[in-house]
C-alpha cells in the first residue's frame, strides 16, 4: 500500500460519485503534513466583465473525477512521490475585496510555513497578487511564468487598485519578481495603446504574443524559459483565457486568436526541472462553460502543475517513433 494520499479510483467508486474533492484526493483541514496542497479561492469580485469565477473551484473540482494518476506521455506519477490533498477554499470576503487579498495573503502564508507548495483553483486573477505576496516572505522574490490572454499590469481600473487586470503591477510595485526572470505567455487582442504589452517590456519582463505562437510547437520556448530562469523559485500562474475560446469559451474576458491545449500542455510540461514554488489556474466561470469542458480543460492544466512538481520523475512515454 502506498504510504502517500492517492485519488479515489473509477473502479472503486463511479466517477459520477465519491468526495467534491480535486480529483476526488483526501480532503484535510491544513498542510500540516503536505507536500503539495490543491486550495480554492472562490472569488469573482475582482472582475472586470462577466462574473461566474466563484463558483470555478468547486466546477474544477467536479470535473477533475475524470483525471486518473498515471501522465502517459511524460511518465509521471505524482502520488507516488509526494504527499498531496485538497484543503478546501480560502474564507474570503465576498463583499470587500481590499479585505480578500489580505485573508489570501494571510491564508497561504500559513500554507507556506507547512512546507507545503499551494496549487490554486481560482477565482479571478487577483488572487495571484496576494499569493505572490507570500510567496516572496517565504522565497523572496520569485520567477514568474503567467499565461495569459492579458498582461494585467494595469495600474488602476474605474479608479481601484484592486482587481483582475492589476495583479502583476501590484506584484512588481511590492518587490515580488524577479524582472529578468518573468514571462508573459499568449498576450494579444486589442488595446489601448503599446504601452497596454511594453510597460512589462521595460520592465525587463519577456512577453511572447499569442501571435508569435500562432503554428508552432513551444517546446523551444520553454527550453529559452528553463535556462533563463535556472534554479530560481518560480511561481506558475496560468489564466485559462490563454487559450482560443474554441477550446475555453467558459470564462470572462475571452480574445480571439489564443493558445491551443497542446501547446498549454507544452508549456507546463516545459516546466519540469524547475524549482516550482507554486502556480494557479484562474478565470474559469462556469456560467459560460455550458458543455464543462473549460472547467475539464483546467482540472487536466493543475495536474500537469502537479507532475512538473520538483521531486517528480519524469519517464516520456516511448512513442511509435514513426514519421507522419
Amino acid at each position: 500500500m502506498s504510504a502517500f494520499n492517492q485519488p479515489l479510483g473509477g473502479n472503486d467508486m463511479p466517477r459520477f460519485g465519491g468526495p467534491a474533492t480535486m480529483m476526488r484526493l483526501p480532503g484535510a483541514e491544513t498542510a500540516a503534513g503536505l507536500d503539495v496542497a490543491f486550495i480554492g479561492v472562490p472569488m469573482d469580485h475582482g472582475t472586470s466583465n462577466r462574473s461566474g469565477t466563484r463558483l470555478g473551484p468547486r466546477q474544477i473540482r467536479d470535473e477533475s473525477r475524470m483525471l486518473r494518476p498515471f501522465n502517459m506521455a511524460t511518465g509521471a506519477a505524482p502520488f507516488e512521490h509526494l504527499q498531496v490533498a485538497d484543503i478546501g477554499d480560502v474564507p474570503v470576503n465576498t463583499f470587500d475585496l481590499k479585505k480578500t487579498v489580505d485573508i489570501i495573503t494571510a491564508h497561504y502564508r500559513g500554507v507556506l510555513a507547512h512546507g507545503a507548495k499551494p496549487l490554486t483553483l481560482g477565482g479571478d486573477h487577483t488572487l495571484t497578487w496576494p499569493i505572490l505576496r507570500a510567496m516572496k516572505e517565504k522565497h523572496g522574490p520569485v520567477a514568474l511564468i503567467h499565461i495569459d490572454a492579458h498582461a494585467d499590469i494595469n495600474d488602476t481600473m474605474f479608479g481601484e487598485t484592486v482587481a483582475h487586470g492589476c495583479p502583476f503591477r501590484r506584484a512588481w510595485e511590492d518587490g515580488c519578481l524577479q524582472n529578468d526572470k518573468v514571462f508573459q505567455i499568449g498576450l494579444r487582442g486589442t488595446g489601448y495603446s503599446p504601452d497596454d504589452f511594453d510597460w512589462a517590456r521595460g520592465k525587463g519582463w519577456t512577453v511572447v504574443q499569442a501571435e508569435e505562437c500562432w503554428g508552432k510547437s513551444l517546446v523551444g520556448l520553454m527550453a529559452q524559459v528553463r535556462a533563463k530562469i535556472g534554479d530560481a523559485p518560480v511561481y506558475i500562474t496560468y489564466d485559462i483565457d490563454s487559450l482560443d475560446p474554441a477550446f475555453a469559451p467558459g470564462t470572462g474576458t475571452v480574445e480571439v486568436g489564443g493558445l491551443t491545449t497542446w501547446q498549454a500542455l507544452e508549456i507546463i510540461r516545459g516546466c519540469a526541472g524547475l524549482n516550482i514554488v507554486g502556480g494557479d489556474l484562474v478565470e474559469v466561470s462556469p456560467p459560460y462553460d455550458t458543455s464543462g469542458n473549460t472547467a475539464l480543460i483546467g482540472a487536466n492544466l493543475l495536474y500537469e502543475m502537479l507532475c512538473v512538481m520538483p521531486g517528480v520523475p519524469q519517464k516520456p512515454s516511448r512513442f511509435s517513433g514513426l514519421t507522419f
